[in-house]
């Protein structure tokens, strides 16, 4: 059977509805106990907030007016301006047919228009799989069409909260190397413009010098206007941020982590981005602002139960170790792939 490919209207809330149903039940197969997921109040605001630094495309595909593939892109706008974000997802019950590659083509063609010769994938798969998705049905896809492994990534989870006497303990590590630094916590939008400028001028740098593989990758652009659009946008999807800061002698930030919580899933909490600047490496940054930030966010009491998850890349031993001895444990897999045209 054909399949039917169109656009969404942002403001369709039934063809919305639709693609991210196809979205969470090809993740969950995927993945199994290991899926994260959006929920509909979530999509609905970023689908249909503007936002500066990316514009997005969400597609469906539809068989005899059910909806079984979905796909989306992404495109920078502040940055990496050759690069486009793809993502396609088939229903289980629904693939080998050709729908995926039918919404890979149409997607791509969208990215060509705008210009775009890189383009970036992520699939996921469950722990015990390969480490390099040789034979998954996410990578193995990509390979047809021409998109190459680049890296390979691993969830991991631990139940909250932490145990206080494992935090004390890597706090005190952490302490030994990090006196000079002042720490700062908060939950909610950035306190000010100049530290959120401070805090830019690092987190921008994370694309790059966390793990790449064999990925190509620029800098994000350092914009406060973009970043305060992003907090209200999170703001009325019901997010909630923790966010640590180290502050170095004259001020600046030397190092930050994230942590954010959502309300309409009550069953996960999420750890963002960490990074220490490389002026201010070997002082257990990274492992002082995550302990603190963490700290924070227990103290509130509203988390306790939640399923905690992070991302590693698989060749991070340090943060990995960090992390094994707090608890988490590995769930599932992940691939970073590319593709580039001329």
């Amino acid at each position: 059977m054909s399949l039917q490919i169109e656009v969404i209207d942002p403001f369709d809330d039934e063809a919305l509805a639709a693609w991210l149903n196809v979205l969470n039940v090809a993740d969950e197969f995927e993945r199994g106990d290991a899926t994260t997921f959006w929920t509909f109040p979530e999509i609905q605001v970023v689908a249909r907030e503007p936002r500066k630094h990316v514009k997005e495309f969400r597609i469906n595909g539809s068989v005899d007016g059910v909806v079984v593939a979905a796909a989306q892109v992404r495109l920078p706008q502040l940055d990496n301006l050759s690069a486009a974000d793809v993502e396609v997802s088939v229903l289980p019950d629904h693939r080998r047919r050709g729908y995926g590659s039918e919404m890979l083509h149409f997607s791509e063609a969208i990215a060509k228009e705008h210009g775009r010769t890189r383009f970036d994938a992520m699939t996921a798969w469950k722990y015990d799989g390969p480490a390099d998705g040789t034979g998954t049905s996410g990578v193995e896809f990509g390979k047809v069409h021409g998109y190459a492994f680049g890296l390979g990534d691993v969830q991991r989870e631990v139940t909250l909260p932490v145990d206080d006497a494992v935090l004390a303990e890597l706090e005190a590590e952490a302490a030994e190397r990090s006196s000079g630094y002042e720490l700062r916590t908060w939950e909610g939008p950035f306190p000010d413009d100049e530290l959120l400028l401070s805090y830019l001028e690092v987190a921008s740098k994370l694309i790059t010098e966390a793990p790449t593989g064999d990925l190509d990758y620029e800098d994000e652009a350092v914009d406060i206007e973009a970043h305060r659009i992003h907090e209200a946008i999170s703001a009325k999807q019901g997010r909630t941020t923790f966010t640590t800061v180290a502050l170095a002698s004259d001020g600046t930030v030397a190092a930050y982590t994230d942590l954010m919580a959502p309300s309409h899933d009550t069953t996960h909490v999420y750890q963002w981005g960490t990074l220490a600047s490389r002026a201010h490496r070997g002082h257990r940054l990274g492992l002082a602002v995550k302990i603190a930030n963490l700290r924070a966010l227990q103290a509130t009491g509203r988390y306790d139960g939640r399923r905690l998850v992070t991302w590693n890349a698989e060749v991070n031993d340090h943060m990995i170790a960090i992390n094994h001895r707090m608890g988490f444990v590995p769930t599932a897999r992940a691939a970073e792939l590319q593709k580039k045209i001329s």
